[in-house]
């Protein structure tokens, strides 16, 4: 449960970070890369899916200080063609929905917010936050997933690979032995 507006965007920021450098990594092929053709949300482009992950911000911002579940219309500053404006447009989103969400009362940590699909169901304000969260990972590890799948650099989360933490194994079993 998250208990402060102040620590959520401490962890969202650390996240976004995360966000940021992936997108940053993508070599300049992934404007072009399209996944095979499916209609809907699994046909999207990388481009595409960045502009998501920043309006999608926005979306849940807007539902958790009660203005409804509101995609805002034109309001992505990118072109997903155009991998030059997807960092700035990262960014910027990431510098409203914290101005947005840090100018709600505290209480609404706790206060209850009805689902847009499902009448009759709410969730709490915290935990809204946290979906966005976790949906914001949902789509870092699909573009990362097509960037490995083309062959592009995927940066380790944390900095740590499975190789380089396969290979720590030995001494941390010694240190821990029993």
């Amino acid at each position: 449960m998250i208990t402060d507006m102040a620590s959520y965007l401490r962890f969202f920021d650390s996240v976004r970070r995360r966000t940021e450098r992936d997108v940053a990594a993508l070599p300049s092929a992934a404007a072009a890369w399209r996944p095979p053709a499916i209609g809907g949300e699994t046909g999207w482009s990388i481009g595409q899916i960045v502009l998501h992950i920043g309006g999608s911000r926005l979306y849940f911002a807007s539902a958790y200080r009660g203005e409804g579940w509101l995609w805002a219309k034109a309001e992505a500053e990118a072109n997903p063609d155009d991998p030059r404006t997807w960092l700035p447009w990262l960014q910027a989103s990431a510098k409203r929905f914290a101005a947005l969400v840090s100018e709600a009362p505290a209480d609404w940590l706790t206060r209850r917010i009805e689902m847009i699909d499902t009448p009759g169901q709410s969730l709490a304000g915290w935990r809204l936050l946290m979906m966005m969260l976790e949906h914001e990972v949902h789509h870092r590890s699909q573009i990362d997933a097509y960037a490995g799948l083309q062959g592009w650099p995927v940066p380790d989360i944390f900095g740590r690979s499975a190789e380089s933490i396969d290979a720590l194994q030995e001494a941390e079993r010694a240190k821990h032995a029993r």
